[in-house]
């Protein structure tokens, strides 16, 4: 094929998503939106069989439902859960879609990447939703200032009035998808306080637990 037609096809999958270009390696990737296509790019990756165990470690006690989730344009697609016994827990499963901007999970997505990336999102969220874009942006604004002083970013009523939430960023290092895992669940269940004082800590020591086993 000619160049020129390499490179409008390469542009136009980058644009919708399909493809992620790493500057530091000058090649191409799948993109987070191949993964609304099917479970294909999941079963050739151990990132879920990683993190599995320590998720549902974190479900149990905290009866609630722990996700690990990857963007996709202007949301999150889930692709592990892990939920407690509890009948309590959110009815989503692998595949589904939350939105990025209003999501714990999103939002700790959005805490792990470059400045210049997360800019990239704005112009793409006022391109899609000029109207709610304004106060969606300030409500990333917030959540970053959280992520600085706790460590992990919070959604409390911010998605659903009644769900409760807070997340932190999974880097993976070889060009592989940047990813965000949360633990979330009905608010009556999951207080702010008790989010804050009794899961953030066990959150934020699952983080260390994946980079010492291999997830860089």
């Amino acid at each position: 094929m000619p160049k020129s037609t390499v490179s409008r096809l390469t542009y136009t999958l980058t644009k919708l998503g399909y493809l992620s270009y790493l500057e530091e390696f000058g090649k191409y990737r799948l993109g987070s939106a191949t993964l609304s296509l099917g479970s294909s790019m999941l079963s050739n990756s151990d990132v879920r069989s990683i993190a599995r165990p320590l998720m549902q470690e974190l479900a149990d006690f905290s009866q609630s439902m722990v996700s690990l989730a990857s963007p996709d344009r202007l949301s999150m697609i889930y692709i592990e859960n892990a939920r407690s016994s509890s009948a309590l827990t959110l009815a989503l499963d692998v595949g589904s879609k939350i939105p990025l901007a209003t999501s714990a999970i999103g939002r700790a997505y959005l805490a792990g990447i470059s400045e210049q990336d997360r800019g990239a999102f704005y112009k793409l969220l006022e391109t899609q939703d000029p109207k709610t874009a304004p106060k969606l942006i300030l409500g990333i604004e917030k959540a970053m200032k959280q992520y600085q002083e706790l460590g992990c970013t919070c959604s409390f009523g911010d998605w659903q009035k009644d769900v409760n939430a807070i997340a932190i960023p999974v880097k993976q290092g070889g060009g592989m998808l940047p990813m965000a895992i949360n633990c979330g669940g009905p608010a009556f269940n999951l207080s702010p306080d008790f989010l804050l004082d009794k899961i953030r800590p066990k959150l934020l020591e699952l983080g260390r637990k994946l980079a010492t086993q291999g997830w860089k």
